[in-house]
């Protein structure tokens, strides 16, 4: 089975969210090795082996939990633009935030600034709120990581907690499903 198969295609006016292929691979790298891609995540770009093993988990969480996370292509041309999506990373944080539907996104670096993130954010928690039967999703930041702060709070979220990820500060954010 292909993840066309398992991934559902959502479309916004300028974006199309599918899921990845082994194809991608070289785009994904790319942007993954790009240091202002990584600043507020990581602070180092991923190595060739740590993009490959994001591709694998990205297609194996839909083989195994129902979700995971888009490719983002420009809906016109079809370039590659980032990735989105909701994963369970199983983070050792606290507080906890295990069992919770974890939201994530990440652009390449040409397309900042134009609202792309918050539309396909915006996208991927309607696809959520018809599938999850929890109505709460999370996401985690750096706290200087305004650019995507703001991304979350046009879509909903909420400070939840500030906590300690891997010896770095962090905030989590929460968002509750509209009734």
């Amino acid at each position: 089975m292909s993840q066309r198969d398992i991934v559902p295609v959502l479309e916004t006016q300028r974006l199309r969210l599918r899921g990845h292929e082994i194809e991608d691979y070289a785009a994904s790298a790319a942007m993954w090795a790009d240091d202002r891609v990584v600043r507020y995540i990581s602070g180092k770009p991923s190595t060739a082996a740590q993009s490959w093993s994001r591709i694998l988990q990205y297609i194996g969480h839909w083989h195994a939990l129902g979700f995971g996370y888009w490719v983002v292509e420009d809906r016109e041309t079809g370039a590659f633009l980032g990735e989105v999506g909701l994963a369970n990373f199983k983070r050792q944080i606290t507080p906890s935030i295990d069992g919770i539907p974890e939201i994530g996104w990440v652009l390449v670096p040409d397309v900042h600034g134009r609202g792309l993130a918050t539309e396909a954010v915006s996208e991927v928690l309607k696809w959520a709120d018809h599938h999850f039967e929890q109505g709460k999703t999370v996401c985690i930041f750096d706290p200087q990581h305004i650019a995507s702060i703001r991304v979350a709070e046009k879509n909903g979220y909420v400070w939840m907690a500030d906590a300690d990820y891997m010896g770095s500060e962090a905030v989590i954010m929460q968002r509750f499903r509209a009734l």
